[in-house]
C-alpha cells in the first residue's frame, strides 16, 4: 500500500486564496488564473492545461494506461448577483446568479464591478429596512423584488448612479468573509465548490510528492457554470470510462453527512449515481481508513448530472467535503477537506475498473 502525505497547509493556503477571488457564474477572469497557476505548479510529466471557450480549465495528467481514461470535475464558479435595474432612488435591483438564498445574504457587504472595472462597495438590504420606520420589516418576504443594493456612494437618482459607470448587467460580488478557527473550522461563503477544487489540487499534490502518477489517464475539468446547471455538460476531450464529480456534501435535517467526513452522494435531484462507482468509493474509503458518509440530496444537482444529461456515457460518482449551511455562510472542517483529498488520491491510484 503506497504511503501518501496530504499537505493540508498547502491545500488550505490555496483554498483561502481561491475563496478571496470573486467568481460568480459568468465571471471567471479573477479566479481561473489562480487555479491555472496552482495546477500548473504541480509539474507532472506530460501535464497539459487548456482553457475552454467558456472559461473553464481542463487539466490532463497522463496515467499508467490510456485505454480507460477517467475524469474529475469540480466547479470554481459561485453564487452571486447582477444588476437588474437602477431604481429612481439610485439604489440597485439585483437578479440572482444561481440559487441565492436571499435571507442568507441580507446585510451582506458587496462590491459592484462596472464594465470598465470601477468598483463600488454596498450592502444587500431590504427595501425600507429600518424597524423604526417600517413596522412590517421583520415579517416582509426576502426575494429579488423586496431586496436592493444600497450603494456606498453619494447618489439619490438613477442618473447619478449611471454617472458612476454602473449599468444593468454589472456583476455584484458578495463578500466571502473567510476565516479559519482555532478548532479547525473553515467559515466562508462559496465553499461550494471551491473546497472541492482545493481537494482535487491536494490529491494531485500528494501524488506528486510521493513520486506517483494516476493509474489511468485523467482529465480534470474545473468548471465555471455549474451553479446554473451546465458547467460539466461539455469540455472533456475524450470519451471517459469513469467520471468522479467533487462537490459539497449538504448537511441538515435528515442528512447523514457531517463536517468531518467525506460525503458520498448516492442520489440527488438528478437521480442515483452509478452503483459501481458508489461501491468502489466505499471500498477505497474502508481500505484506507477514510471516514465516509453516504447520503441523498433531494434539492441538489451536480456537474456529474449535467455530463449525463448532455449525453456522457461514463460511470459517474460524486463525493465532497461536508458543508454546513449550503448557499449561505458556509462551514466545513479541515478534517473533511483532508479526507476528501485523500479519497480522491486513492481513487486516482486505483487500477480497478
Amino acid at each position: 500500500m503506497s504511503t501518501l502525505a496530504l499537505n493540508v497547509e498547502s491545500i488550505v493556503r490555496f483554498l483561502i486564496d481561491l475563496l478571496n477571488r470573486h467568481s460568480p457564474t459568468g465571471y471567471h477572469v479573477e479566479a481561473m488564473p489562480l487555479v491555472r497557476q496552482a495546477f500548473e505548479s504541480l509539474a507532472f510529466p506530460g501535464l497539459t492545461l487548456a482553457e475552454t471557450p467558456k472559461g473553464a480549465l481542463l487539466v490532463s495528467v497522463p496515467g499508467q494506461r490510456a485505454d480507460l481514461p477517467r475524469g474529475l470535475t469540480a466547479h470554481a464558479d459561485t453564487l452571486g448577483l447582477m444588476v437588474r435595474a437602477i431604481k429612481p432612488s439610485g439604489r440597485l435591483k439585483a437578479t440572482n446568479l444561481g440559487g441565492v438564498n436571499w435571507s442568507a445574504v441580507e446585510t451582506e457587504n458587496v462590491t459592484v464591478r462596472t464594465r470598465d472595472d470601477r468598483r463600488y462597495r454596498g450592502t444587500v438590504v431590504l427595501e425600507n429596512p429600518s424597524t423604526h420606520v417600517n413596522r412590517n420589516a421583520a415579517d416582509a418576504p426576502r426575494n429579488a423584488d423586496t431586496m436592493e443594493i444600497r450603494l456606498d456612494a453619494r447618489t439619490t437618482s438613477a442618473d447619478e448612479t449611471r454617472g458612476l459607470g454602473i449599468e444593468v448587467g454589472d456583476f455584484i460580488f458578495l463578500d466571502p468573509r473567510v476565516e479559519i478557527t482555532d478548532a479547525g473550522f473553515i467559515r466562508s461563503r462559496f465553499l461550494d465548490d471551491k473546497a472541492g477544487v482545493a481537494a482535487i489540487y491536494g490529491a494531485l499534490l500528494a501524488l506528486r510528492d510521493a513520486g506517483l502518477r494516476p493509474a489511468h489517464d485523467t482529465h480534470i475539468l474545473l468548471a465555471t457554470y455549474e451553479e446554473v446547471g451546465h458547467g460539466g455538460a461539455g469540455g472533456f476531450p475524450v470519451a471517459l470510462d469513469e467520471l468522479l464529480a467533487v462537490d459539497m456534501g449538504a448537511i441538515g435535517q435528515d442528512q447523514n453527512s457531517d463536517e468531518f467526513s467525506v460525503s458520498l452522494c448516492v442520489k440527488d435531484g438528478g437521480g442515483p449515481y452509478h452503483v459501481d462507482m458508489n461501491d468502489k468509493l466505499m471500498r477505497l474509503a474502508a481500505a484506507h481508513h477514510i471516514p465516509i458518509k453516504p447520503d441523498i440530496y433531494l434539492y441538489y444537482s451536480s456537474d456529474g448530472t449535467a455530463y449525463w444529461r448532455a449525453g456522457g456515457m461514463a460511470r459517474v460518482g460524486l463525493i465532497g467535503p461536508g458543508v454546513d449551511a449550503s448557499h449561505g455562510y458556509e462551514r466545513t472542517h479541515l478534517a473533511s477537506l483532508e479526507h476528501t483529498a485523500h479519497l480522491i488520491a486513492r481513487y486516482l491510484l486505483d487500477e480497478a475498473r
